[in-house]
């Protein structure tokens, strides 16, 4: 079980902010990131599937960095969104991320192509051989259609600066099996699982729903590790239909997101296609869970 954390634990998987003509938005994502760090995210992860990292380009995401950098100071660890389906390209961002002032990378599991077990271990040691920044693992089958198996995990925890892991397997067996044989720092992916994880070992989150309640998600991490687990339990179920709605309600949670923090006047602007906003009633929704959270 691993004793300290790579990135801290309350880490924040945040949006990408463009203006309404759909360009990067840099002076809102320092508005944004600054709010998050204040608000009690210890770190904040960038062009991850929430920051809408396919269809940001290469420019685009190490102008990110760069910005988010500036706003947060040297303290507050970021992490860079990096991975591809093409293992040149991903040490090549990587590699961008490192020059603009990321403190590690986020590499998810090559998608579409779904190679197996050994091909899959062959890219992501390459990427860490590559580039002098701790990585992190993210491992999301759903999305990708390939699993980083536990076993895999195990071998890839030898490597000095593969650290740490996004679990959205949605396999608890699996991710205590590696807790238990490795010191990889495990981040629950899925906002529902932040306090089952971290009380078998697990580090932390990085969560999508911190976007808009970064305080109320920090608070089920401090108040376990208080020692008042039954409160944490409870902070934990309050939070579950503001999850539900936004992580589970049939709409990707960049949409979500992005539709309550607009309403909220804060910095998010639109997504960028295939993606679609909100619709109103939808939005509205959205709204009535988040003020039914902050008001508890």
């Amino acid at each position: 079980m691993t004793t300290s954390p790579a990135f801290g634990r309350a880490l924040c998987a945040m949006i990408t902010p463009f203006t309404e003509e759909g360009s990067l938005d840099l002076d809102g994502a320092q508005r944004l990131a600054a709010r998050l760090v204040a608000e009690g995210c210890d770190g904040l992860v960038l062009s991850g599937t929430t920051g809408e990292s396919p269809t940001t380009t290469d420019a685009e995401k190490a102008a990110l960095v760069t910005a988010v950098r500036e706003a947060v100071g040297e303290r507050t660890p970021v992490v860079a969104g990096v991975g591809t389906f093409d293992t040149r390209h991903t040490v090549e961002l990587a590699l961008a991320a490192e020059k603009a002032g990321a403190d590690g990378v986020l590499v998810v599991s090559p998608y579409y192509s779904r190679p197996p077990q050994d091909a899959l271990e062959a890219h992501f040691r390459e990427i860490a051989d590559a580039c002098a920044l701790p990585v992190m693992l993210y491992d999301i089958p759903g999305r990708t259609g390939t699993r980083i198996e536990p076993e895999t995990m195990i071998r890839l925890a030898e490597h000095p600066r593969i650290v740490a892991v996004k679990d959205c397997s949605y396999d608890f067996l699996g991710a205590q099996k590696v807790l238990d044989r490795t010191e990889l720092a495990y981040y629950a992916g899925c906002d529902e699982h932040i306090l089952a994880l971290y009380a078998v070992g697990g580090t932390g989150y990085v969560s999508t729903v911190a976007n808009v309640v970064p305080a109320e998600l920090r608070a089920v991490l401090d108040t376990f590790e208080a020692g008042d687990t039954p409160v944490s339990a409870r902070l934990q179920q309050r939070a579950t239909p503001l999850i539900e709605a936004m992580m589970s309600a049939g709409l990707p949670g960049t949409v979500t997101a992005k539709a309550l923090l607009n309403a909220l006047g804060l910095p998010a602007g639109p997504v960028r296609a295939p993606l679609r906003p909100a619709d109103r009633e939808t939005a509205d929704g959205l709204l009535a869970e988040y003020e039914r959270l902050v008001a508890a």
